[in-house]
């Protein structure tokens, strides 16, 4: 199928994007917010999750669907395959290194994608805050 937009409009396009402050992560941090969990943004740790527990060390990051290869939602554009297959790939790959290194560091690593906080805002805010006691009630006072 040919490409409807030009190379600037696509460019244009990709680059309104959003990497941070998602309406699924307000959506999700709002949810948390009302449930009494407080949390800190975006702090200085491998692959730079979203948000912390810090006295819990969990750790959450909003995987998007198409950008982190969702195995229920995501489709692999037909237009330059190649680039983009390569790019989720690196994705992945850093996705995981970031949760190798977290986990080394003693954090919880809890991953969360967008379809679930779209779907089931309750389901993923009861997924954090049992990770969240969990690890505040066996760490160290």
């Amino acid at each position: 199928m040919p490409e409807r937009l030009t190379a600037q409009q696509r460019s244009r396009n990709m680059s309104r994007i959003r990497a941070k402050d998602t309406g699924v992560e307000l959506t999700l941090r709002s949810a948390l917010h009302r449930r009494g969990l407080r949390f800190r943004l975006r702090p200085d740790l491998p692959g730079t999750p979203d948000l912390v527990f810090r006295r819990a060390r969990v750790s959450v990051f909003v995987d998007g669907c198409f950008w982190h290869h969702c195995p229920v939602h995501y489709q692999s554009p037909a237009h330059n395959a190649d680039y983009w297959k390569a790019k989720v790939t690196r994705n992945i790959e850093r996705d995981r290194r970031a949760d190798r290194d977290l986990k080394r560091l003693g954090w919880t690593v809890i991953r969360v994608w967008e379809h679930e906080i779209e779907s089931s805002v309750a389901n993923v805010i009861r997924r954090i805050d049992s990770a969240v006691q969990a690890s505040t009630w066996s760490s160290p006072r």
